[in-house]
């Protein structure tokens, strides 16, 4: 084989497509490039370390941003039921623009004697107007209706007050049919004069604020959910101790909290070890027949439980992965829709040991050092000493003569062997730093069989007792 014609990784090209610094798996980067394009379910089946969430992420960067932001809002008729909103950026920046005011602002000596009394801006035994703030009138000294809660003999703050005490009136309309009419103290006792109409409207832009952003528009398109439960997978209602009371509790709409499967909408969901989620993996049948779950709480005890928000989009693709000794745990009816809907893939362990991937491997090594970012490059003759090592892992683990495509130990060697280049001030990774991160990064059970001889003296050594020589003479 050629020797590598380069004097250190720092001279060698990274890829700037994510797939092409897959290293390996050609057909799968292939079919992944599909995926991405046609919104198409992957089934990863491979080792460890082969690059299974490496193709997940690629996937993940080549699509589109998303294009809308999901949220809750305040339902004031059932809080139980918060209502779903599905915004794009447009409907976004409109609303923040849009400001709308309602009603026609009057002074007091315009609007009816009774009103003003109310509202406790006119003292109903002299009939002459002062502030609200002032709980008796200035001119007779009696007591202003509207003035409820002051203390007193003592000086009413403006807070005391509602700055939106509200009387109802009616009023003849010009085909002479009675309507209602509302009259609202403003903060600088103004009145604010406002029809049924205008009053329903401004009570929907004011729910429309109390809004709770479970996606939001500016987020990752890649949402691991590896080890994740139920509840973080399919999102839940937090429970409120006061039983989301309207005057102590916590409104039911914000105490909604998105799944995993609702933040991967319009992206990539992950699920490494598909086989551990048991029974869940019927929900997320569901999840991707539907391209919707409903969030409830998931703890029948909970004052979540009663909360429901129906339709929460989750239009995502999945990739799972899984190691080859799983696949029969995986349910047969989400395999069945993974292969209607998308492809399965066994991942390669290995490559043939070709001048081509040994030049494969050497970018992978700049990959992982430029990744990292806190290590020097490696020198050709450390490259050479990696792919040595790659050669030893596929004779160990495949019983092949190629390199091995188990890519995460490699990744480790090379991290430990730049450590500790860059501790001896060493300008380059070389040869000799990757043979002692070889002997560091030794798993334990070898570790422990050269200091004790075998699993039986490690044992007795950590209970005390004196282990058997490892050379093993009596």
């Amino acid at each position: 084989m050629n020797s590598m014609e380069f004097s250190s990784t720092a001279e060698l090209p990274v890829p700037k497509d994510p797939l092409s610094m897959v290293i390996g798996q050609g057909e799968a980067v292939s079919i992944a490039r599909l995926a991405a394009r046609q919104k198409r379910h992957l089934l990863l089946v491979g080792a460890p370390g082969t690059g299974k969430s490496m193709i997940a992420r690629a996937i993940a960067s080549i699509l589109p941003p998303p294009s809308v932001e999901i949220s809750v809002l305040h339902n004031a008729e059932k809080p139980e039921r918060p209502v779903l909103s599905v915004r794009n950026e447009e409907m976004i920046s409109r609303e923040k623009k849009e400001k709308v005011e309602f009603g026609t602002e009057v002074r007091p000596s315009e609007i009816p004697t009774f009103v003003t009394e109310r509202l406790g801006l006119r003292c109903r035994r002299c009939a002459s107007l002062s502030p609200s703030r002032v709980p008796y009138c200035p001119s007779c000294g009696a007591e202003k209706s509207g003035s409820r809660g002051m203390p007193v003999g003592g000086v009413a703050k403006p807070e005391d007050i509602c700055p939106m005490d509200c009387v109802e009136a009616v009023r003849i309309s010009e085909n002479g049919d009675e309507e209602p009419i509302f009259y609202e103290r403003t903060s600088h006792d103004r009145v604010l004069m406002l029809g049924l109409d205008e009053l329903e409207e401004r009570e929907r832009q004011e729910n429309a604020l109390m809004r709770n952003v479970l996606v939001p528009l500016s987020r990752s398109t890649f949402i691991a959910a590896t080890g994740n439960n139920e509840t973080e997978l399919l999102g839940d209602v937090r429970h409120d101790p006061y039983g989301g009371h309207p005057e102590i509790g916590t409104p039911p709409y914000s105490r909604v909290a998105a799944g995993a499967v609702h933040e991967a909408h319009e992206g990539v969901l992950f699920i490494d070890e598909m086989a551990t989620l048991g029974e869940t993996q019927r929900y997320l049948l569901t999840a991707m027949q539907e391209k919707k779950f409903p969030i409830t709480g998931r703890n029948s005890t909970s004052a979540g439980a009663t909360v429901r928000v129906e339709g929460v989009p989750c239009d995502f693709i999945l990739v799972g992965a899984l190691n080859i000794n799983d696949l029969g745990m995986l349910s047969p009816a989400l395999r069945s829709r993974i292969r209607g809907s998308g492809y399965e893939i066994v991942l390669n362990t290995w490559m043939p040991d070709s001048n081509e991937n040994r030049e494969k491997l050497a970018q992978f090594v700049a990959q992982e050092i430029r990744k990292d970012g806190k290590v020097p490059h490696a020198s050709a003759k450390a490259v050479e000493a990696v792919i040595s090592e790659a050669k030893k892992i596929c004779r160990r683990a495949d019983g092949r003569a190629g390199l091995t495509l188990r890519l995460r130990s490699l990744s480790g060697i090379i991290k430990l062997a730049g450590d500790l280049a860059a501790t001896s001030g060493s300008g380059l990774i070389g040869p000799e730093h990757i043979s002692l991160a070889l002997k560091s990064a030794k798993p334990a059970e070898d570790q422990l069989d050269e200091r004790y001889g075998n699993w039986w003296g490690a044992a007795n050594a950590d209970h005390g007792h004196p282990s058997k020589p490892s050379s093993g003479t009596a």
